[in-house]
């Protein structure tokens, strides 16, 4: 069956609020923490344990168990969130929780939570007695796990490593562990592979000049060689001696690289020359490989071999070409069949992105399973070509009209929304004229009937005198 997925950090943040464990504010700080601790690295999106996180686990889980809890855990930040309410005070749920419940204490409104124990029996008074008693956790114990064929993986003080047997016994074997290795990838098979490795140090013999021992080693990013400093080498301070130190080439091996070779790594970087200007070119072994470095500007070397045959005259050759920026350059072809009968173009054999190919320039034809680059005939070139041809080109894909039905909709939509607003518009417009009307006509009306209000008073005057 399919395991499940690997936690991200959403789906990690999920959980915890399922659980009702921390609060949104203090997701990104847990994220941070176990990736800077080294709990998890990430692979892509997936956040991955580490050896290391296995080991803390399991101190936890056997000597705090009730600390980390999931419940426990929960029903603190209740016990919290009381006090910050002023249901409880926080000076004696403290006391309680690091000292334990004293006689006589009151204890309600405290919270379970307070109860701090391992949950096995033992330090149920408190946190202080829990971590005053750690002499009797077996450090060894906690941080071992079988693997297999009497292989223990064990996580130490420089990281995780695996052996087999007990230290100075007879047929003890130790090597390291990679660091970014998931846990589900230490197989029995792996981890045989990695004792089989040579362990240990190599010596290679004393340096003619310093007299210093050079040895050749097995390290964390590789096999590397590097020099004894004598007893007393100040190691640390403005005094400092730092031991010369050289990684072996992809040609070389522990078992195999003499004195001379040692020494040779060891003399790099190289100076090559001087250009024109007076600024030195150097020969360096780097991360991505071998390289020339002329102040800031530096260009790669095709072998390891160059950064000792290399002339001050190919070096400049190199820096008169323009630096190439973006894609690298085109690959030269890896063999040459001659020219096809249809096309009348050279063909030859290239290695592209999925594998190596034949191609006239216009028709490109990957060699099949059974095909290899060293035994392939101009025919059986021309032959795939011709086979490529007569396929024609890849079939397009055509476009899908829903895209376009839906346009139309949208415009008839936004067409009939307009018209809407249009009438609606025209109605107020319409209902506004009718109102002004109508309070035009009754102002009229108003002012007629007090003319002739004004006029019937006068006439009774008159009548009156």
């Amino acid at each position: 069956t399919k395991p499940p997925a690997r936690y991200t950090e959403a789906s990690l943040v999920k959980e915890l609020e399922e659980r009702e464990i921390g609060r949104p504010s203090t997701y990104a700080s847990i994220i941070g923490t176990i990736l800077d601790r080294g709990y998890v690295f990430k692979k892509g999106t997936a956040l991955v344990p580490s050896f290391l996180s296995f080991a803390v686990v399991n101190l936890l889980e056997k000597h705090f168990g009730r600390l980390v809890d999931y419940d426990f855990t929960a029903r603190m930040e209740d016990d919290l969130d009381r006090i910050a309410r002023g249901e409880a005070q926080s000076v004696p749920w403290l006391k309680r929780f690091y000292f334990g419940a004293q006689p006589g204490d009151d204890t309600s409104g405290a919270g379970v939570a307070s109860d701090a124990g391992n949950g096995d029996g033992d330090h149920l008074g408190g946190l202080k007695e829990l971590v005053t008693d750690l002499g009797a956790i077996d450090a060894r114990e906690i941080s071992s796990f079988p693997v297999g064929n009497d292989i223990k993986l064990r996580v130490g003080r420089y990281g995780p490593y695996i052996e087999r047997g007990e230290k100075d016994a007879e047929g003890h074997q130790r090597a390291d562990v990679p660091e970014d290795l998931a846990p589900d990838e230490l197989t029995v098979e792996l981890a045989e592979e990695l004792l089989a490795k040579p362990s240990g140090d190599f010596e290679l013999g004393a340096d003619p000049v310093s007299g210093n021992q050079i040895i050749a080693k097995d390290g964390r990013y590789g096999p590397y060689v590097t020099e004894v400093l004598p007893e007393g080498t100040p190691k640390t301070g403005k005094n400092a001696v730092k031991p010369r130190t050289a990684s072996l080439f992809k040609s070389m091996s522990l078992d195999t690289v003499t004195l001379a070779d040692a020494l040779k790594l060891m003399s790099l970087p190289r100076v090559v020359g001087e250009d024109a200007e007076g600024v030195e070119i150097t020969a360096q072994n780097g991360r991505y490989g071998p390289y020339l470095k002329k102040g800031t500007d530096s260009r790669s070397l095709t072998s390891e071999d160059q950064l000792f045959d290399i002339t001050l005259e190919e070096a400049l050759a190199i820096y008169a070409q323009p630096k190439q920026r973006g894609r690298a350059a085109a690959k030269p072809p890896l063999k040459e069949l001659g020219t096809d009968p249809v096309s009348g173009s050279p063909v030859v054999v290239k290695d592209g992105r999925f594998g190596a190919y034949v191609t006239d320039g216009e028709t490109n034809a990957t060699l099949r399973t059974d095909d290899s680059v060293e035994d392939i005939t101009p025919e059986r070139g021309y032959e795939l070509l011709a086979e490529k041809r007569a396929k024609g080109p890849a079939k397009k894909k055509t476009a899908k009209k829903a895209p376009a039905k839906k346009t139309t909709a949208k415009k008839t939509a936004a067409k009939k929304t307009t018209a809407t607003k249009t009438a609606t518009a025209a109605k107020k417009t319409a209902a506004k004229k009718t109102t002004t009307t109508r309070k035009a006509t009754a102002a009229k009306k108003t002012a007629t009937a007090k003319k002739t209000a004004s006029a019937s008073a006068s006439s009774s005057s008159s009548s009156e005198d």
